[in-house]
């Protein structure tokens, strides 16, 4: 008898490449979970940051406060409320090869963040409105995408982590993944055959699974890097040229979801 699958833990990284929340529940949205990688910092030349050139990024912490995100370096905070004052002109950056349209934040949190992280940085924030379209190849109708590398929602099983882990000498947290969305009562990878799939009132389409970076090697507690698990994950999970774990997905509706919601797979 199969068992039930149900998703266990819910994840937002509001600034690309920090810190995530575990949330009890959100809202599903075209872009991605609410927000969900809606801000980055961006060098002098507008280009996105991220650990895998600045691994000490690891160091920034997220929580969720009622007015908006409480950010910690080491014995340093801010405060970034959700609706802070913006630049009124906006910027044009480059994550990957897109162009994107974002207005940046107010000097005092591009000061803050470029002072802890030792260079020259911005913080920017991606209006809901401005568009970036996911990939046209993995497309299911008019689909957009957040900050995130290149599609909205990540799923992975813990079946899958635990079964990487059986392999690994010590064994690594889904942390090193940044999953949206986590699942119990699969079998090991078997998202990587999923196409159509609802969780709760929420329905999904699989569209690509997803390859993986050196970013998954530095450990999110010191910014240190290392060589698992992409060496193990290499032995067999590798397929031209790329390492895979972990499972693209667009939504179709757009409802409140909440961990402990059931999944189905049509």
């Amino acid at each position: 008898m199969a068992r039930k699958l149900q998703l266990t833990e819910i994840w937002v990284y509001p600034i690309k490449s920090m810190g995530g929340i575990r949330v009890a529940a959100t809202k599903v949205m075209q872009k991605g979970l609410q927000y969900d990688r809606r801000w980055m910092l961006v060098d002098d030349e507008n280009n996105f940051i991220t650990q895998r050139r600045y691994p000490q990024m690891a160091l920034f912490r997220l929580s969720l406060q009622p007015q908006g995100f409480l950010i910690t370096h080491r014995t340093d905070s801010i405060v970034l409320p959700f609706n802070h004052h913006l630049l009124p002109q906006p910027i044009e950056c480059k994550i990957w090869d897109d162009a994107v349209s974002v207005y940046q934040a107010d000097e005092a949190w591009s000061t803050w963040f470029s002072q802890h992280l030792g260079i020259s940085c911005r913080l920017v924030q991606f209006p809901e409105k401005n568009a970036r379209p996911v990939d046209a190849q993995y497309r299911v109708g008019n689909d957009h995408v957040s900050l995130a590398d290149g599609y909205p929602y990540l799923i992975i099983g813990q079946s899958s982590l635990d079964d990487l882990n059986q392999r690994l000498t010590e064994r690594l947290p889904m942390d090193r993944f940044r999953p949206n969305f986590v699942f119990t009562g699969g079998n090991p990878y078997e998202e990587d055959k999923w196409s159509n799939f609802s969780i709760g009132q929420n329905r999904f389409v699989a569209v690509k699974p997803c390859s993986r970076c050196v970013l998954t090697t530095i450990d999110q507690n010191t910014g240190i890097a290392g060589k698992e698990p992409l060496a193990t994950l290499a032995s067999y999970r590798k397929n031209e040229n790329k390492i895979y774990f972990g499972q693209n997905v667009i939504a179709v509706d757009h409802h409140e979801i909440f961990e402990g919601d059931e999944i189905i797979v049509a």
